[in-house]
């Protein structure tokens, strides 16, 4: 998580690590950062059945506006710069999210609000403080609204970190991440959808959420229009053997050859191969599942 603070001439982001996996805090200054690393266990919830989380409904995306903290046009973790959207209209992106409780419970995220756990929150490293997504758990459709309202998650492999009640409702608690798919939501929209919903007939139909199989997912670090360029990006990454795969794809018109690693099941796995990525001379990389 990042907080801004307002101080004369100049503005402070504090940074309280992505947990479970971020374990620090760093201040970015106008023209300096320093980052400080603080030691710490696991984060985690509070104890089963302290709250039941079915009763906690969904965010509710309304017109805000833009927060006065948490919105630099850009800032620096660990050495990385990351740029903040002007707006998130049609964002839409896939990948591991993870979560973050008790541990952070209580404090001010990056927009100044009060970190709740119970609360239907999210923290993103680039859409604007505060936005509206609906996450699809990947593996088994279940689907929820939250509130963008903090920074993070500060891990080369993570697109959003949920807040405990969120990471519970789309059971992700137990592993501790998921595969998600994370889509903007325009209020405006959403409130003339909720209207139309409200106005038509009520059908009692007997629903199961329906398993998306994803059947692994990859870890994507190039996309070339030159083949040969592909396969030089494949060379580099001979040690990991038939993982690496070039997969040729149509893209609005374009063919591209996709350089990939997969497919994977076992996120831990993929963390590794993420940290070692820079040892090829790779800096960029993003998941995908097709």
């Amino acid at each position: 998580m990042i907080r801004i603070r307002p101080k004369p001439n100049r503005s402070a982001l504090k940074l309280y690590g992505s947990a479970p996996l971020i374990l620090g805090f760093l201040f970015l200054y106008a023209c300096t950062s320093t980052v400080e690393i603080v030691d710490g266990n696991r984060d985690r919830g509070p104890r089963p059945g302290t709250v039941d989380v079915s009763r906690i409904p969904d965010a509710v995306p309304k017109n805000e506006p833009r927060s006065k903290y948490g919105n630099p046009p850009s800032y620096v973790v660990n050495g990385k710069t990351y740029y903040v959207m002007n707006s998130g209209r049609n964002f839409s992106e896939r990948g591991i999210a993870s979560w973050y409780g008790e541990k952070f419970h209580g404090r001010r995220t990056s927009s100044g609000e009060t970190y709740d756990m119970y609360a239907m929150t999210a923290a993103h490293k680039s859409l604007p403080l505060p936005s509206y997504v609906e996450v699809t758990n990947l593996d088994n459709g279940k689907k929820i609204v939250v509130k963008v309202n903090d920074r993070g998650p500060f891990h080369d492999n993570r697109v959003i970190d949920l807040s405990y009640t969120a990471a519970a409702k789309l059971d992700i608690l137990a592993k501790g991440t998921g595969l998600v798919e994370v889509r903007s939501i325009e209020p405006g929209y959403y409130a003339q959808k909720q209207r139309s919903v409200v106005a038509a007939p009520v059908i009692t139909v007997n629903t199961t959420i329906a398993r998306h199989d994803t059947g692994g997912f990859y870890i994507q670090v190039g996309a070339f229009s030159q083949l040969v360029n592909a396969q030089n990006m494949y060379e580099k990454l001979g040690p990991l053997g038939n993982l690496v795969q070039i997969r040729e794809a149509m893209i609005d018109g374009t063919r591209l050859y996709r350089v990939r690693i997969g497919p994977l099941n076992d996120v831990t796995m993929a963390d590794r191969i993420v940290s070692n990525l820079g040892t090829y001379g790779i800096n960029e990389h993003q998941i995908t599942l097709d």
